[in-house]
């Protein structure tokens, strides 16, 4: 039986499905303390119980992100504000290779923030 979480990324049509799961693979590897759960429809992450990030889609373009909670105490080139207060959006291009790399430096500056 498949519980809500899983069933928001078996949902999803290609190639966000790949990519949302890809990351969730991703996200879950950077830490031991970081959790999956999932809260107001999305799939959450969480650091030592604190929220820390969580993934969806632009609702144009349909392009995924991570969305990242301590967004706005930290600065990288690859984060995206907009309009939002707290939270920073880091764009995945779901049919080119993902950037570890990119994620993993984003998550060492929001985990140093994120105590």
């Amino acid at each position: 039986m498949q519980n809500a979480l899983d069933n928001f990324y078996l949902s999803q049509e290609e190639p966000n499905r790949s990519c949302f799961l890809t990351l969730r693979d991703i996200i879950l590897d950077y830490s031991e303390e970081i959790t999956p759960d999932f809260k107001y429809g999305l799939p959450f992450f969480m650091f030592k119980g604190k929220m820390f990030c969580y993934l969806w889609q632009d609702k144009k373009t349909k392009q995924p992100y991570i969305s990242i909670a301590a967004g706005s105490k930290i600065e990288h080139p690859a984060l995206f504000q907009g309009d939002r207060k707290r939270f920073k959006l880091l764009y995945i291009e779901p049919e080119l290779d993902i950037s570890v790399e990119t994620i993993y430096s984003v998550f060492d500056l929001a985990i140093k923030v994120a105590g």
